[in-house]
């Protein structure tokens, strides 16, 4: 397979799994959101971290077929969300809280940012040398 019907394809499978993220996130925030009624921003912490997991270990042995190593891997998505993570958590209050935006359009804002990003960084950076080594 030519290298952009490759890509192509990749990149439709990191969607994919990025809907499929962003289900659980969704789910998982409204749960804990209405149900629980946690503050926004800590419901969108935990549902985030869930998110992340789900992500990386489909997408780490399906969209770029990686044989790095998980922790190392795992460690780059971290250092990742190490920015990440605060910023949006920050600006999901500031949105929320003192601006008063409904809560789910700041969530799906922010998971639009996400996917992007997050894209880019496990493409290039995460799984960039390691692409197609899970055979």
């Amino acid at each position: 397979m030519d290298n952009k019907k490759k890509e192509l394809l990749r990149s439709i499978k990191f969607t994919l799994f990025s809907i499929s993220a962003g289900v659980i996130q969704l789910v998982s925030y409204a749960l804990l959101y209405e149900l629980l009624h946690l503050p926004e921003w800590i419901s969108y912490l935990i549902s985030l971290i869930l998110s992340v997991l789900w992500n990386f270990t489909l997408n780490r042995k399906f969209t770029f077929q990686s044989a790095a190593n998980v922790p190392v891997a795992m460690l780059k998505v971290a250092l990742f969300y190490v920015v990440f993570t605060p910023l949006s958590t920050w600006w999901t209050k500031v949105l929320t809280e003192d601006l008063l935006w409904n809560a789910y359009v700041v969530q799906i804002g922010t998971m639009v940012i996400n996917f992007v990003s997050e894209y880019l960084y496990q493409r290039f950076v995460v799984f960039g040398k390691s692409l197609d080594t899970a055979k």
